[in-house]
C-alpha cells in the first residue's frame, strides 16, 4: 500500500533524490516548511497522514499514518492565508501535465537552467523541480530567497527562475531569460520577461500565463463571477477527502474574475469583496487603479465594518509619506470615486504568509482596531 512520507529536509540536492526516490517507490512526499518550528512541522506531518518523516539525520514513522492513493505524487500544504492549512494532493500525471504545459508555452527545453529559491513546501518552488525534471534542464537550488544569491546565480548561468512580487522588486529581473511571478498581484511596471501566473496549490502550479490559460487548461465563470478551471494539472482531493471540484470537473477556485474566450482577469477573492453604500468594489482592482501612479507604494485595500456604509473602503499602507488624498486621486483615474478609500492607515509592515502573500483579513483587523483608537 503506498504511503506518504514527510520530507523535512532542506532545499538542495539531496531533497530532489528524495522525492525521486520516493516516487519510484511508488509514494508520495509532503514537503515540510524548514522555517517552520520543529514541533510544528512534526504536528502538520502527523495532521497530514504520513508514514513516515525523513529528516537531515533521522527517520521515524508516524502512528495513525494514512495511505495514498496509486498515482499519488505530493501532498501540499496550502499557505493558510484564509485558515488551517489543508493538504492538497496531486498525483504524478497532474504534476508532470503542468509541466509540460509551462515548458511548451515557455519554450523551455533542455538547454535552460532553473532556479529555485521558494520554498519548495509550496507548489511555486516545488513545481520548479518537476519542470527541471520533464526537459532535463539544469536546476539549482538555494535554501532560500536571497538577493546577492539570486543575483549570482544569473550570472552563473541560471535562466529562468519563480518568484514573488516583493522579491521580484530586489532584483535585476533583467539578468534571467524569463522570470514567472506569482503568490500575488504583479506589479504595473513589470519587465517584458517577467510573466504573470495565475493558479492555485489545487491547480499544481501556474495555469494561466499573462492572462492566457495553458494549452488543455479550461476556464469558465459562474453567474456569481467565479472562476472555475479545468484541466489535467488539478488536484486529485484534499487529504481529508474533501474537494472543491464538482462533478463536472470544475475547481471551484474561490476567485472572481472575467474571461472573453482568450484572456483571463482576475478581480481578487470572493471573501475580499467589499460591499459599500450598495456598491461592490474588489479591493486587487483598486490596488491596480493606485499601482499605476503610484508603483513604488506597499499598500493593502480592505474593507471594514461601517455603520453607515455597511463597509468603507480602507487603504493600509507601510508608506509615511503617502497621503489619503494622493490615493484617492490614484483611484480617480480609472475607476468611479466609490472605490476609493475614505481612510488612510499606516503600518510598519503589512502582514503576509511565507510566500509573500499578504493577510488580507488580518489587515482588515489592523484597520478595523486603527479606526476605533482614532474614535
Amino acid at each position: 500500500m503506498a504511503r506518504l512520507v514527510a520530507l523535512d529536509l532542506k532545499s538542495g540536492p539531496r531533497f530532489v533524490a528524495e522525492a525521486r526516490r520516493i516516487l519510484d517507490d511508488g509514494d508520495a512526499f509532503l514537503p515540510l516548511d524548514q522555517r517552520l518550528p520543529l514541533e510544528d512541522r512534526r504536528r502538520l506531518a502527523h495532521d497530514m497522514g504520513a508514514a513516515v518523516v525523513r529528516a537531515e539525520n533521522d527517520e521515524f514513522a508516524l502512528p495513525n499514518s494514512r495511505p495514498v492513493a496509486p498515482g499519488d505524487a505530493v501532498v501540499i500544504a496550502t499557505s493558510g492565508s484564509t485558515g488551517a492549512p489543508k493538504g492538497v494532493v496531486l498525483t504524478l500525471d497532474a504534476v508532470r501535465s503542468s509541466a509540460r504545459a509551462s515548458s511548451r508555452r515557455l519554450g523551455v527545453d533542455a538547454t535552460a537552467h532553473w532556479l529555485a529559491c521558494l520554498p519548495l513546501s509550496h507548489v511555486g518552488g516545488l513545481s520548479i523541480i518537476f519542470k527541471a525534471w520533464e526537459t532535463s534542464s539544469a536546476l539549482t537550488l538555494h535554501e532560500r530567497f536571497d538577493v546577492e544569491s539570486v543575483l549570482d546565480a544569473a550570472r552563473a548561468g541560471c535562466t529562468h527562475v519563480s518568484l514573488v512580487p516583493t522579491a521580484l522588486r530586489r532584483i535585476d529581473p533583467s539578468l534571467f531569460a524569463c522570470i514567472l511571478l506569482g503568490g500575488s498581484r504583479p506589479p504595473a511596471d513589470r519587465p517584458s520577461n517577467v510573466i504573470a501566473t495565475y493558479g492555485l496549490t489545487e491547480t499544481g502550479s501556474g495555469v494561466v500565463y499573462d492572462g492566457r490559460p495553458l494549452d488543455d487548461v479550461e476556464i469558465s465563470i459562474t453567474d456569481d463571477g467565479e472562476i472555475l478551471v479545468r484541466s489535467p494539472m488539478n488536484m486529485r482531493t484534499y487529504r481529508d477527502g474533501t474537494t472543491s471540484i464538482d462533478s463536472h470537473g470544475w475547481l471551484h477556485t474561490g476567485d472572481v474574475g472575467r474571461f472573453d474566450g482568450r484572456t483571463l482577469q482576475v478581480d481578487g477573492r470572493l471573501d475580499d469583496l467589499v460591499k459599500t453604500g450598495g456598491e461592490k468594489v474588489w479591493p486587487e482592482a483598486v490596488e491596480r487603479a493606485i499601482a499605476v501612479r503610484l508603483p513604488e507604494v506597499e499598500l493593502c485595500i480592505v474593507g471594514v465594518d461601517d455603520e453607515e456604509w455597511g463597509q468603507r473602503v480602507v487603504a493600509v499602507t507601510t508608506d509615511s509619506r503617502l497621503t489619503l488624498d494622493e490615493v484617492r486621486g490614484a483611484v480617480s483615474e480609472s475607476l468611479p470615486m466609490f472605490n476609493a478609500p475614505k481612510d488612510l492607515i499606516r503600518v510598519g509592515d503589512l502582514p503576509r504568509t511565507s510566500i509573500g502573500k499578504i493577510r488580507r483579513a488580518e489587515v482588515a483587523r489592523i484597520a478595523l482596531e486603527a479606526l476605533k483608537s482614532a474614535d
